[in-house]
């Protein structure tokens, strides 16, 4: 059914990298979720796969000295929801991995599985984008740091150089989740299992005036690659929240997007679907953050 060559198991990064190095073409596989449908549809063959699902330095969740959240990218989806800290630190990213497939899903994929694939419709990426992380990149000849919204480049694809690099870490700056409220809602045909139809994430924190401190909105499914929206940020920030700047926030954010007809939701759907979940989104979040919507 499976159409491997080859198959190695690194126990380290630098294993890993040096693996990657000697086999160019190869397949990196942590949670190996989407890899697997890939060979079983014969869009993968005659491959040579990499298993870093033992790297330590790629595992678990931790606050270092500044009190930046580190999250290791082999991290799945249902360790990262039931992770004190996460839910502490970051509980709308939490949320999101919680709905990503299915339970058996969630138990093995992997969030830097689910940034690395590309995907527009990735559920963590759009919390990530939000929370302004930064994703380490390392390769054999050193490190570099990549703002989590300048990682995507379009459909399926990102900055990573996958022969030669490997995403190690995760880091969400303090200054971004304290003191923040956070909300993402996925929209999607059915209740569960659902590829996500269109996603949108807020993150925001208020002044002691009441006005809005810190606002991000990012969007999953709304263009050719996930993204933020600069032009509804810098709107809401220093604002007073009411319900016409949330009403206004609708129709700036669909201005800045790019939705498409698929198969699976018309382009009017995408439309209404911004312009909804922003406002929903923002509300939320707001509120969260200890805010009040006035009339």
């Amino acid at each position: 059914m499976y159409d491997i060559l080859e198959t190695f198991r690194a126990n380290s990064v630098q294993e890993a990298l040096t693996l990657l190095q000697a086999h160019p073409g190869a397949v990196v596989v942590c949670g190996g979720t989407d890899v697997m449908i890939h060979m079983k549809e014969r869009k993968l063959r005659q491959a040579t796969l990499i298993s870093i699902m033992e790297v330590p330095e790629l595992q678990g969740i931790r606050l270092d000295g500044n009190g930046d959240l580190l999250i290791g990218p082999g991290t799945c989806f249902d360790a990262i929801y039931t992770d004190p800290l996460a839910r502490r630190c970051v509980p709308m990213l939490a949320d999101a991995c919680n709905q990503v497939g299915s339970p058996q899903i969630r138990h093995v994929a992997t969030i830097g599985g689910n940034l690395c694939n590309g995907a527009v419709s990735a559920d963590s990426v759009p919390s990530l984008l939000a929370l302004d992380a930064e994703l380490t990149l390392t390769s054999l000849q050193g490190e570099r740091v990549v703002r989590a919204v300048d990682f995507h480049t379009g459909p399926g694809q990102t900055v990573l150089q996958k022969d030669r690099e490997l995403l190690t870490c995760i880091r969400i700056r303090r200054a971004a989740y304290e003191n923040h409220g956070g909300m993402y809602i996925k929209f999607g045909q059915r209740n569960a299992m659902e590829i996500s139809t269109l996603g949108c994430a807020v993150n925001c924190a208020m002044a002691p005036d009441g006005t809005i401190a810190d606002f991000a909105i990012a969007f999953g499914v709304a263009a050719p690659r996930p993204i933020r929206c600069p032009a509804s940020e810098r709107m809401m920030i220093g604002s007073h929240p009411t319900h016409a700047l949330l009403k206004k926030l609708r129709r700036q954010a669909l201005s800045e997007t790019t939705p498409r007809d698929s198969w699976r939701a018309s382009l009017e759907l995408r439309q209404q679907l911004i312009c909804e979940l922003a406002e929903r989104a923002a509300r939320s979040a707001i509120e969260q953050a200890g805010g009040t919507i006035d009339d």
